[in-house]
């Protein structure tokens, strides 16, 4: 810095000589050539004496200046060897540290090691333990084979019973509980509800069966029902659908058909054939006619009435008549127009009691076996067929779901389900509501008889009340009594799946325990 402050210094000088001395010699001439080199002096010794000046100011500057940037260096080195001194203590700390991780790594390792010395130690410690015990398992397992007289897998055979008995027990016992829980609850309520619906409705216990035989005055009609070479027969048969049977029976004759309406079309027709006494084909055909449209109308007044007793409206015509048919129909000899006028009774009556709908419940126990009117007709159960046909008919679908679930042929989903399925029971197992005969009446007792004395620990079985309940008999030191509780259930499903019956069967199982001793 010093160096060009005096370059620009003597720059300044000769320049001023440069354009100052011309000036003067142009002007004043020779004559002036000295008073003008001395002006040139002072001037010159003046720019001198200015850079002198400008060299003392910027080498005192410039002094300044070292000074500043050699303070700021040793500021600055400073600065870094504090740096550096922390950073090399930092470094001695962290190697400290490292050899004090390696020092207690090395001791862990030396833990370690001892202690897989120690492990490797307990387990051939504990291997030979095993050993010993199992060795002692074998000898005491032979000894208690040798002692109880049994083998293991009897013995675990055994146990394994006991352990099945005992579950068996417990089952029963909560079984037992949660019966006796619900029947308590529900007996009552069930009691009003069924004798409230007997107690307001009464029906015949006498009903009408449907006869397929028809007596005649004499054996000598019988040829004239035959005719000439058996055109009488065949004109007959073929206006009625029927199968007429004349036989050796004396005064009668018999008709076969399954349809129950043209088969009393046909006792009709021929009463009246036999009492007018013209028989020939044309008259056939006229009062097979006659009969058929009678018999008609006698289906349709007989569902109108059906309907009106019940109290209900608005029944599709075609359904009255299909109601009215039933009437001619009947099952163990119960006819079926009055068992299903029975069934609404006794389903409103037990709406009525629940708090339900009694039209509606009328409704679906009038209608719930209407499919038995068109089953020789469509496939399926009578049920599932009435559902169909009500639902063709424009019936609520809460109808026709009773009338389809009402032998559980679907499942059962309302309350109203339940009722039209408990008014039928009802309505077919009440004193004289329906007829067996005699075989199959005993038949059934036989094999209700003999399905309960298969069980192990049976001793006796009788079956009473008309088949309606099978009383068993056991024998006192092989069933106790949590295994009497199953056991009546196992008899009850048993009989569900193997055998065919009206209504339902209760099983009582008896088991008794006497102590008897004398007074000498």
């Amino acid at each position: 810095m010093i160096i060009i402050y005096l370059l620009l210094g003597v720059l300044a000088g000769a320049l001023l000589s440069y354009l100052v001395i011309p000036r003067v010699w142009g002007k004043a001439g020779a004559d002036a050539a000295d008073g003008a080199e001395a002006e040139g002096q002072k001037i010159l010794d003046a720019a001198r004496a200015e850079a002198e000046a400008i060299r003392k100011d910027a080498l005192v500057k410039g002094k300044e200046l070292a000074f500043g940037l050699r303070a700021e260096v040793e500021e600055e080195i400073r600065g870094r060897r504090t740096d550096l001194a922390k950073q090399e203590e930092a470094l001695s700390v962290r190697e400290e540290q490292a050899e004090k991780r390696a020092r207690d790594a090395g001791r862990r390792e030396e833990d370690l090691q001892k202690k897989e010395k120690t492990i490797a130690a307990r387990e051939q410690a504990a291997e030979a333990m095993a050993r010993q015990a199992e060795q002692a398992v074998a000898e005491a397992k032979a000894r208690l084979e040798k002692v109880a007289g049994m083998t293991a897998a009897e013995a675990r055979q055994k146990l394994a019973d006991q352990m099945i008995d005992e579950a068996r027990k417990l089952a029963a016992a909560e079984v037992k509980r949660i019966e006796t829980t619900a029947q308590e609850e529900a007996a009552e309520k069930a009691k009003k509800v069924i004798g409230t619906a007997i107690q307001r409705f009464a029906s015949e216990y006498v009903a009408e069966r449907t006869v397929a035989v028809v007596p005649l005055p004499s054996d000598d009609m019988k040829g004239r029902l035959i005719g000439r070479e058996g055109r009488n027969v065949r004109a007959l048969e073929a206006a009625t659908g029927i199968d007429l049977i004349i036989d050796d029976t004396p005064e009668a004759i018999t008709i076969s058909c399954f349809n129950p309406i043209r088969r009393e079309i046909a006792r009709l027709a021929i009463g009246r054939l036999v009492a007018d006494g013209r028989i020939h084909p044309t008259r056939i055909e006229e009062v097979v006619a006659k009969c058929e449209e009678e018999v008609q109308n006698q289906c349709k007044e007989a569902g109108e009435q059906a309907v009106f007793d019940l109290g209900l409206h608005r029944v599709h015509p075609e359904l009255i008549k299909l109601l009215g048919g039933l009437k001619y129909r009947s099952s163990y000899a119960q006819n079926l127009l009055a068992h299903s006028i029975e069934v609404g009774f006794l389903a409103g009556i037990m709406a009525a009691e629940l708090g339900l709908n009694i039209k509606q419940a009328r409704r679906a126990g009038l209608f719930h076996d209407i499919g038995k009117a068109v089953d020789h007709q469509q496939e399926g159960s009578h049920a599932v067929v009435g559902a169909q046909l009500l639902k063709k008919y424009g019936e609520s679908p809460r109808i026709c779901q009773a009338v389809a679930a009402h032998h559980d042929d679907v499942p059962q989903e309302g309350v109203l389900d339940h009722v039209v399925d408990a008014a039928n029971r009802l309505s077919g197992q009440r004193p004289g509501a329906r007829r067996e005969t005699l075989e199959s009446y005993i038949k059934r007792l036989h094999d209700l008889e003999a399905l309960a004395r298969g069980y192990k620990g049976v001793d006796k079985a009788f079956a009473i009340q008309a088949g309606r309940e099978v009383r068993v008999v056991v024998e006192n030191g092989q069933i106790n009594d949590e295994q009497a509780i199953l056991l009546s259930k196992d008899i009850a499903r048993k009989i569900e799946t193997e055998m065919s019956y009206p209504g339902q069967v209760r099983v009582c199982v008896i088991r008794e325990t006497r102590a008897t001793d004398y007074a000498r």
